[in-house]
């Protein structure tokens, strides 16, 4: 029984007077009685400063991960673009990027794994940024002279006097813009990416000056501006398609414990303490009371990131995802609680890919109930990765269950705007009669992807009066500048292209592939080490050994599967158009 309801003493059951049927009929007509409308009680002061503090963290850990996920982007164009172009151009020739760089195919390569680091976004940035905002909040109470203790912390109800200020400050949060994917103004240009991509070509293709041939036979000596083009190209598409993506809808421990749990479980003051007093205060002991580039002032903005808006600003991705102790033991299994962060986010990848696989087989045999459980448990176990949830709805949509598909959406669609979550969405909402969201949904579906055939034609059987007489056509649909214009449709933006002509290797179709996690030496140990642990719980276990060794075949069969593992390292690119 919880602390503060210790004083409660249940009464005997043998004591309790018994209820005659009169009195349980008119619990009952009670109960189906409709209530009065009654006025919510106003919270306590202590109530609003603890709300006031949890949704402050919450606002600050949106801006930052926009902030430092921005970086990483950064980071990608100067690191990770270069190999993906070295990988195209030597498949389709100097200029292949270039020509098609906004295409679908380029599009969902690069979806797939910004969705991924995205999941870990989430887990990478909520520790730093509680940390930092703790360390906001602790230097304000130092400058107020409100008393820290050395062990627990900051006591929150010390701030109480405070209140004013940290609503204040608040407001200004709230009326932030929305949190979004930009080029940090610090940062310089991408004249590093371009000088280690060309000097690649240089050594790979033979092209060492203008004079001297290429070993290529599709190179010539425009290679240098086709190549830039194609590099610039890239890094804006990157950033497009980043932008597809809300902050809002990742870190969702995070989120359940300031929205949840913050306030009502009985020892709210307490929080501030347990989050790192001990953190800050080592790193004030090893770092200084102050680095350089940075103020103590209470905007938080500078008191714990390391170079604010400077090229020394931290970033969170070359740190090793371990917040654990400094020589934690080998991790023997997913409830190890010695497993270091990676090591979790590796498993429970894993064994959500292994639900969602089982929910494909269900699907495909049409047993569409049983194929929503499966997605439902992986969306339970990796909940920060979108298409668990479209998979979902897909299900419910077979199964009529509208009003379920439409909530499943809903949640993607809170982490990624995409074409197939609009889509799915808008046929749930038509059968539900919402035919106006249907509509802005089936359009949001289009500025995404201006050639979906199926949103036009769904858009048409709702707007019927404007819709031509005959079904648009996949041939004709691009082209059909008048059926987007009686359907209110904006044009679909077209790329410049570029300043030298299309040649026949831009046409060719490259296929891009994720390489099986299997194949991963990382991806076997954690397997082996799952494999491990149950079978010896299986031998040590004088019960349920049959359910044992059943996970123990799942996964042994999950081991000899191929799991694709989106990531900038792992994957590869081939030519599917060669006679």
């Amino acid at each position: 029984m919880p602390a503060k309801y210790a004083h409660v003493k249940k009464r005997a059951a043998s004591a309790l007077p018994r209820k005659s049927a009169k009195d349980e009929a008119r619990k009952k007509a009670k109960a189906l009685a409709p209530s009065p409308q009654r006025n919510p009680s106003p919270l306590s002061p202590t109530a609003q400063l603890e709300r006031a503090i949890a949704r402050m963290l919450l606002l600050r850990y949106e801006q930052d991960i926009a902030r430092l996920f921005s970086t990483r982007l950064f980071s990608i164009s100067l690191i990770h673009l270069p190999t993906f172009i070295m990988r195209c151009i030597a498949l389709g020739g100097p200029g292949w990027v270039a020509h098609n760089a906004d295409s679908e195919d380029v599009k969902d390569f690069l979806r797939a794994v910004i969705g991924m680091d995205m999941r870990e976004a989430g887990e990478r940035v909520a520790t730093k940024s509680v940390l930092w905002s703790y360390t906001a909040l602790r230097h304000f109470a130092l400058s107020n002279n409100v008393p820290i203790c050395q062990k627990r912390g900051l006591h929150s109800q010390h701030l109480l006097p405070h209140y004013d200020s940290l609503k204040m400050h608040l407001d200004s949060l709230e009326v932030a813009p929305a949190p979004t994917f930009e080029k940090p103004a610090h940062l310089g240009s991408l004249i590093d990416g371009e000088r280690a991509l060309e000097e690649a070509c240089e050594i790979k293709f033979g092209w060492r000056d203008e004079y001297r041939p290429s070993a290529a036979p599709d190179w010539d000596r425009e290679w240098r501006t086709k190549v830039r083009t194609g590099y610039n190209r890239l890094a804006q598409v990157l950033w497009r398609v980043a932008r597809e993506f809300d902050v809002r809808g990742y870190g969702s421990v995070l989120r359940e414990k300031l929205i949840d749990k913050w306030c009502d479980c009985g020892c709210s003051t307490d929080h501030l303490g347990e989050v790192c007093e001990k953190t800050v205060r080592d790193d004030e002991r090893i770092n200084g009371r102050a680095r350089n580039g940075k103020q103590r002032e209470w905007d938080g903005r500078g008191s714990g990131v390391l170079g604010w808006e400077t090229e020394d600003e931290e970033d969170v991705w070359e740190v090793e995802l371990d917040f654990g102790p400094n020589t934690p033991p080998p991790p023997e299994g997913p409830d190890d609680p010695n497993m270091t962060v990676s090591e979790m986010l590796e498993v429970r990848y894993y064994t959500a890919e292994r639900e969602k696989e089982q929910g494909n087989i269900a699907f495909r045999r049409g047993d569409y109930k049983q194929a929503v459980k499966h997605y439902e448990l992986a969306h339970n176990v990796e909940s920060e990765l979108p298409h668990y949830q479209l998979n979902l709805a897909a299900a419910h949509l077979k199964l009529s269950n509208w009003i379920e598909a439409e909530k499943a959406c809903t949640v993607s669609l809170g982490q990624h705007r995409s074409g197939k979550g609009y889509f799915r969405r808008a046929k749930a909402r038509r059968m539900l009669g919402h035919t106006d969201d249907a509509v802005r949904d089936l359009r949001a579906a289009l500025k995404l992807q201006p050639h979906n055939t199926e949103a036009l034609t769904e858009l048409c059987a709702l707007i019927p009066d404007r819709a031509p007489a005959s079904t648009p056509s996949s041939s004709s649909v691009p082209e059909n500048a008048a059926l987007r214009e009686r359907l209110s449709l904006p044009r679909p933006k077209r790329a410049k292209p570029p300043p030298f002509p299309r040649t026949q290797a831009d046409e060719r179709v490259l296929k891009f592939n994720f390489l099986p996690a299997s194949s991963n030496e990382d991806g076997l140990g954690v397997l082996r080490r799952e494999l491990g642990l149950l079978e010896r719980r299986g031998r040590d276990s004088k019960t349920g050994g049959k359910k044992i060794n059943r996970d123990v075949e799942v996964v042994r069969e999950h081991g000899d599967k191929v799991t694709l593992y989106p990531s900038w390292e792992r994957f590869s690119v081939k030519r599917v158009d060669c006679c």
